[in-house]
């Protein structure tokens, strides 16, 4: 899916969201400097893979949090955590760095990766602020509808508490 595709997707799902069109942003660094209609609710997301690269995961938090890869690895029970190569992400999500978003996890049709999502996001408003397959929009969604649609996809989620 396209960025366009997405758009398309959560209209014909009726998922109500809002789209922020901005200058394409590549990490958290570039994205604090763009004006976004809720900072505090925009997603960071790491595409990583165990050392026998047959476990793909997706883990997303606020964007002003640090994901601890031995911690969550610990948590989850997971072997040995490394982030996927760009040959991976591409071959997978159908992403490249800098667009890694749970969007592309709809473009996994083996639901090969297991997502895990922090808690965080229900709280407050709910709403989540990801990339639609692009790193020049984000679409600003509530987390439970994003889970939602990735589990009628087949993906497999889990709503975790990450520091």
């Amino acid at each position: 899916m396209n960025k366009q595709e997405v758009y398309a997707f959560l209209d014909e799902k009726h998922i109500g969201h809002e789209i922020t069109e901005h200058a394409a942003v590549y990490n958290m660094e570039e994205l604090a400097r763009v004006q976004l209609p809720y900072p505090d609710r925009d997603a960071k997301n790491l595409f990583v893979r165990d050392d026998k690269r047959r476990n793909y995961y997706l883990i997303t938090v606020r964007g002003d949090k640090r994901v601890n890869l031995k911690d969550f690895r610990r948590r989850q029970g997971t072997k040995p955590l490394t982030f996927a190569s760009p040959e991976e992400l591409q071959e997978i999500l159908g992403l490249v760095p800098g667009a890694v978003t749970p969007f592309g996890l709809l473009n996994d049709t083996q639901c090969r990766v297991h997502f895990y999502i922090d808690r965080d996001f229900w709280q407050g408003s709910g709403l989540i602020g990801v990339h639609p397959n692009d790193n020049t929009a984000t679409v600003w969604l509530k987390a439970r509808d994003l889970t939602a649609l990735l589990q009628e996809h087949g993906t497999a989620v889990d709503i975790v508490e990450l520091d």
